[in-house]
């Protein structure tokens, strides 16, 4: 070995093996992917932090956790319940929260897993909110998305509706709280 090999080997500055051979693919936007490499662990304790804020915050009626059932930081259950003077007052739903490589640059994917009577939720649970889309910022977080979803409850953007009966309903608010109740069903 030369001298100036040897003293670059010592010093650290020669990159392994490991490193030196093909160049890694880019990263993707899927989730499978995410949680390896430098992008995935960066969403990965960004998501940790988030957490830690969401157990220590206290906000009353939203929680979110990582999927007990899955093996990924990625997947999310997330709990909200029906503020007081809503239709949804004593009710509780489930969602669930899908993140990419791409969090928080690009916005997680959300949807009820509790069924819910809404004009902005359809009938798989997909939700129509802006923040979720094209108003999505890197600053929101999770607590955000919750608290953004438990408001948009009792405050729905009839202007913009996924579920046509219930906007059409909306305005006749003891009518709209039994259609609610009817189709309520508490997550298992």
């Amino acid at each position: 070995m030369a001298r100036g090999e040897n003293q670059e080997a010592q010093s650290g500055n020669v990159p392994d093996a490991s490193s030196a051979s093909a160049p890694k693919p880019a990263s993707s936007s899927s989730s499978a992917g995410a949680g390896k490499g430098l992008e995935g662990q960066s969403v990965v304790r960004r998501l940790q932090s988030e957490l830690m804020a969401l157990m220590m915050g206290g906000d009353p009626g939203v929680s979110a956790f990582p999927d007990p059932d899955g093996d990924s930081m990625l997947h999310w259950v997330g709990t909200i319940a029906g503020s007081a003077g809503t239709p949804y007052e004593g009710t509780s739903y489930r969602l669930a929260l899908a993140f990419t490589a791409e969090y928080p640059y690009k916005p997680p994917q959300v949807r009820f897993d509790t069924p819910c009577f809404h004009p902005n939720v359809d009938v798989h649970g997909n939700i129509c909110l802006d923040i979720l889309q094209d108003k999505w910022s890197s600053a929101y977080d999770v607590r955000t998305v919750l608290l953004s979803i438990q408001s948009l409850l009792g405050e729905p953007n009839n202007d913009s509706p996924l579920n046509t009966q219930a906007a059409a309903l909306w305005a006749n608010q003891e009518e709209f709280r039994k259609m609610v109740q009817k189709l309520y069903k508490p997550a298992a």
